[in-house]
């Protein structure tokens, strides 16, 4: 058997820096953290965005926007994604998630004009544009809004 002694490459591996051993390890006294000061001090460290004192950058900034908690959000669905339906057939939004139109199965859907719808469909859903509308009962289709 041919054993073979695996190291690392020449200075890949660096001493551990041992502080505070006294005057013969040359970290001793103030163990490498200069002298007195914040950083010399224990647990002399300052949060994140301390800036010494000074009003901090997240401070200085002014404040912008707002957030509706109310604001409900629409999956969009085109016209055209529905094709996927036969004729006549209805459609709601359990049965758009089944076709994997939308992600979510709980989320409202809004249908917007984009492409030619080529047959008629009964539609349910939460909200539509009004040409969408318009193109839907053009194709001899029905539409329902749900609440």
């Amino acid at each position: 058997m041919v054993f073979i002694k695996l190291s690392p490459p020449r200075g890949a591996v660096k001493r551990v820096k041992r502080v505070g051993r006294g005057q013969g390890s040359g970290h001793g006294k103030t163990a490498t953290k200069g002298h007195k000061g914040q950083m010399a001090r224990s647990g002399g460290h300052t949060r994140r965005g301390f800036e010494g004192g000074q009003m901090p950058l997240y401070r200085r900034m002014p404040k912008r926007g707002f957030t509706n908690p109310f604001r409900v959000e629409y999956d969009i669905v085109h016209l055209e994604d529905l094709s996927v339906f036969p004729a006549g057939s209805a459609v709601t939004p359990e049965l758009i998630y089944e076709k994997k139109i939308v992600k979510k199965v709980n989320g409202k859907i809004k249908i917007l004009k984009k492409g030619q719808l080529p047959h008629a469909l009964n539609i349910k859903i939460h909200k539509l544009s009004s040409t969408a509308k318009a193109d839907i009962e053009k194709a001899g289709g029905t539409v329902e809004v749900l609440k």
